[in-house]
């Protein structure tokens, strides 16, 4: 995983998950946000300015050799809908994009040339590549949607549009709240204890229940029968780096989002 940071654009965190794929994350660098949304966030629907939003879009998009029509960003609610893009989505008026985008937190497309990714602040975004079959997803896992499993979900779809074989699959577990900042109520740790949870593995008792979001997701996609040498972990906790990458914990709902995303060239 590597940054890169070039004058008048985005600061990205990339990952390697093979020669013919884009992937990434923002940062909070490189755009021209205002405050808790500085510098840099693509996101609508936390209430950043318009006009930034608009103008970082364009640099991400130039960042990456890719037309603003192509950028497919879902509306999330923390659920376990998955989307299949297609080349008939981007024939679609602006209003039925986003139809189609509402209610979604998992995007998966084989579709080259459009950058498709989801949106976090503290939640857990995945992404996972098929290199035999070119087809790749964005997923968000926030803690309701790892406890309903939102990765096997999206395996599961990958395997059923693409053909996918787990064991050839490659996953990236990016930028999010870690074990010793996520500290939990005992409903939720009775959520994922009751969903069938091993949580010895995931969880530690201080004042308060702390959750291991990273490792809960890691232990599903390899349940799910992808093999640890392709499941790679960024480590990166937003809330305790929230100076590089947003934490609504740290700084509010009403801030920026990492956008965690990839190109199939």
């Amino acid at each position: 995983m590597t940054k890169s940071n070039q004058q008048e654009t985005p600061v990205l965190l990339t990952y390697q998950l093979g020669e013919h794929i884009m992937a990434f994350s923002t940062t909070r660098h490189g755009g021209v946000s205002q405050g808790s949304y500085g510098s840099f966030n693509i996101n609508a629907y936390c209430g950043d300015a318009v006009e930034a939003i608009q103008q970082n879009r364009l640099l991400l998009c130039h960042c990456l050799g890719v037309d603003v029509s192509r950028l497919v960003l879902p509306h999330q609610v923390h659920g376990v809908r998955v989307e299949q893009i297609t080349p008939a989505f981007f024939h679609k008026n602006p209003e039925e994009r986003q139809a189609q985008l509402e209610g979604v937190d998992a995007v998966m497309t084989n579709v080259c040339d459009a950058c498709l990714g989801v949106s976090t602040a503290d939640c857990i975004p995945v992404l996972i590549y098929d290199p035999i079959h070119h087809a790749a997803a964005a997923i968000h896992a926030g803690w309701r949607g790892t406890v309903q499993r939102i990765v096997c979900y999206v395996v599961e779809a990958m395997v059923k549009a693409y053909g996918s074989k787990p064991e050839t699959l490659r996953a990236v577990i990016g930028p999010g709240i870690g074990l010793d900042a996520f500290e939990v109520g005992d409903e939720v740790y009775d959520a994922f204890a009751n969903a069938g949870f091993c949580m010895e593995r995931m969880s530690r008792r201080d004042d308060k229940w702390h959750l291991d979001l990273w490792a809960c997701n890691q232990q599903q996609l390899l349940a799910c029968g992808l093999t640890t040498e392709h499941i790679q972990l960024s480590g990166i906790c937003t809330y305790q780096q929230c100076d590089d990458y947003f934490s609504a914990r740290r700084l509010g709902i009403r801030s920026g989002r990492v956008f965690t995303a990839f190109v199939l060239r």
